[in-house]
């Protein structure tokens, strides 16, 4: 008699799983101290008091504990031979997807950068200033000019040619690596592989690094004008993903070092080096739109 649960076809069928449930309550925890957080931030009274950070971190937690184990049980089911190659296609598609609500994500904040710069005077209305109260045009915080005109809040914009440039070398740089150890692991080249992901871990950790000195020095901040806002929100976001890719390829490295990924099955090596170079291309245009094309007359002025 046949076996009717004998398995006839090329897709898998995931076993019962805690993870989505245990991903949807932790990201919902996590959004609700960041809330609760940003909200004592601003002088409100949370649901929770000053306990904001604490629940936004527990959540955090969860999420990335959900995180771990979730991935854990793909890559066991990879090398199970669960991933066939009609499996490995949808993975694929999914992969796209992604990074196409990615980009969706980032124009957005491009949006924003280009609203306010195309039409710095315009009759727009924005809030949360904390010198004023109510209402105020948009023409009183840029003075109708891009960049903004020199304020408490904003002394001058960074000089694209020094640290930006840098990082954008950096980054580039990074692409290149993890095209090689793409390549080296196509060839079976293990030795290249881990070479390749080793030195694209580090620049990644390396532009971080410059990030965090950029912001520190930066001649304005965040509150109290257009400028700081879609900066940080832009750039900042960027960095975060930066970040996670840097994550994202710590994680290939080690399974490489294990042995992990054959030149016929790769896709998580695959989807790091996906998100990666999509990484890259986002700072391309945040270079060129924000650091040099909306650099202004005096960048690098209040340095």
């Amino acid at each position: 008699m046949a076996d009717s649960h004998a398995k006839n076809h090329d897709y898998h069928l995931v076993d019962p799983s805690p993870w989505p449930v245990t991903a949807s309550v932790a990201a919902f925890v996590t959004a609700i101290g960041a809330i609760v957080w940003m909200r004592s931030l601003g002088g409100g009274s949370g649901l929770f008091g000053m306990h904001g950070p604490w629940v936004f971190a527990l959540g955090f937690a969860g999420l990335s504990l959900t995180a771990y184990l979730w991935w854990r049980d793909v890559i066991i089911e990879a090398h199970k031979g669960d991933h066939t190659p009609v499996v490995q296609l949808h993975l694929r598609y999914g992969m796209i997807m992604f990074i196409a609500s990615e980009v969706m994500f980032f124009i957005a904040w491009f949006w924003a950068y280009f609203d306010a710069s195309l039409f710095p005077g315009a009759g727009g209305q924005v809030t949360n200033i904390p010198e004023t109260v109510g209402l105020v045009a948009r023409q009183e915080l840029t003075g109708g000019h891009w960049p903004p005109q020199p304020s408490d809040h904003f002394k001058a914009t960074f000089d694209p040619w020094g640290l930006p440039l840098v990082n954008t070398l950096i980054l580039l740089l990074s692409g290149c690596t993890v095209t090689w150890a793409h390549h080296a692991l196509l060839k079976n080249d293990r030795k290249g592989l881990i070479w390749g992901l080793a030195i694209t871990v580090v620049l990644g950790a390396a532009f971080t690094a410059c990030q965090a000195y950029e912001y520190g020095h930066a001649a304005f901040n965040f509150a109290g004008h257009i400028y700081g806002s879609t900066f940080f929100m832009a750039t900042g976001f960027h960095g975060a993903h930066v970040i996670i890719g840097t994550i994202f390829l710590f994680v290939c490295l080690l399974r490489a070092l294990k042995g992990h990924f054959t030149p016929k099955q790769h896709f998580g090596f695959e989807a790091a080096a996906w998100y990666w170079h999509f990484v890259d291309v986002v700072w391309l245009f945040l270079f060129a739109a924000i650091y040099v094309w909306g650099a202004g007359a005096h960048a690098g002025a209040g340095h």
